[in-house]
């Protein structure tokens, strides 16, 4: 199982899609339950966990993280940070971290306009520091968030030439004011999708020579296409992911800390809710590959029902153009030209959600 750890509410960035720290009457900016009682909740679901720390910003409780890497010496772990503040771990902490997610959105003119001058820079540095420096043998991955001012080609080609080992990225869309349905729609149209194509055949080309690129949504949706389908939203949560609150709620979706609906129980009483998706998704001909794609969206209608279905109008385009080469690439694994396990991505082991 994959568990979300948020060790704060608060965050010393805010970035433009974002707006920076959580209501410390949501999420309370120190943990109210202790590393040891968090530890115990864990060991009690799941005797060898994945465990990511989350926040807020990770790393602005650096003393909590540690705490619970002490209490859980079974676990897995790994971290979602704006990369800012990696120095306030040692250098033997990130050893034992196998995955750790740098939030950057591509060339520095970008980064920095959504998050901040110098951050991409910062961002680099930190990359820099954990691959030479540290020696951290984690996979290092570039956590993209996709707005209108984005060039989903030109980002992701330049942030895997920097050395990320695969980059993720989530598209600003339902609970943002930047656009409307319709303006998400035309961009994704111009712009977009146009570049989905222009990734894919990137991905194809290296996949003919024997590299498999580390980009994650492709992953994913091969991995559906071609070996195991989902049955659930990608990330896991509400079923096979859960985060817990620094108030000690367990939480269906960790981005979800004032929803009601989100409360999935407590880590003195367990888990005792359950979560649904829209009936619209359980009959989808694409369900096995996007699997409902964003659990929160079933829930929070801040687009209402058009901008649900303009996403999923992008989602399913997504895949289809995917699907073209899914053939190839299926041939290419019986040839042994790339390997099964290249594309039999687990999103759960890097706490990725698969679909933008």
């Amino acid at each position: 199982m994959l568990l979300f750890l948020l060790t704060t509410g608060a965050c010393n960035l805010k970035c433009r899609y974002c707006g920076g720290s959580f209501n410390p009457a949501h999420s309370p900016w120190r943990p109210r339950a202790s590393a040891r009682e968090v530890a115990g909740f864990i060991s009690k679901i799941d005797a060898s966990p994945v465990v990511f720390f989350y926040g807020g910003e990770p790393l602005v409780n650096p003393s909590y993280v540690l705490e619970v890497m002490e209490a859980l010496g079974g676990a897995k772990f790994g971290i979602q940070t704006n990369g800012t503040l990696v120095k306030r771990l040692p250098p033997e902490a990130w050893r034992r971290f196998s995955t750790v997610l740098l939030s950057i959105d591509g060339p520095r003119e970008l980064t920095d306009f959504n998050r901040g001058n110098g951050v991409y820079d910062r961002v680099l540095e930190a990359l820099r520091w954990l691959k030479h420096e540290v020696n951290c043998k984690c996979k290092v991955i570039a956590r993209m968030t996709v707005t209108r001012e984005s060039r989903l080609y030109r980002d992701v080609t330049h942030l895997l030439s920097l050395g990320f080992d695969a980059v993720h990225w989530q598209l600003n869309v339902i609970w943002t004011d930047e656009w409307g349905p319709r303006e998400f729609l035309k961009w994704a149209e111009e712009s977009y999708l146009p570049d989905v194509e222009r990734l894919r055949d990137l991905f194809l080309s290296e996949a003919e020579r024997g590299r498999v690129l580390g980009i994650i949504p492709f992953l994913g949706i091969y991995r559906a296409l071609l070996i195991r389908p989902f049955d659930w939203v990608p990330c896991g949560a509400g079923k096979y992911a859960y985060a817990i609150n620094t108030d000690g709620r367990v939480l269906h979706c960790p981005i979800a800390v004032s929803e009601k609906w989100a409360n999935a129980g407590h880590i003195k009483i367990g888990i005792t809710n359950g979560a649904r998706l829209k009936d619209k998704c359980l009959t989808c001909e694409y369900r096995h590959v996007c699997g409902g794609r964003c659990l929160y969206t079933h829930y929070e209608d801040y687009w209402g029902e058009e901008g649900f279905d303009a996403v999923c109008h992008v989602t399913k385009k997504t895949i289809k153009i995917l699907e073209k080469a899914a053939p190839r690439i299926s041939q290419l694994i019986k040839e042994g030209v790339i390997s099964r396990e290249d594309i039999d991505y687990d999103p759960l082991v890097d706490s990725t959600e698969v679909i933008p």
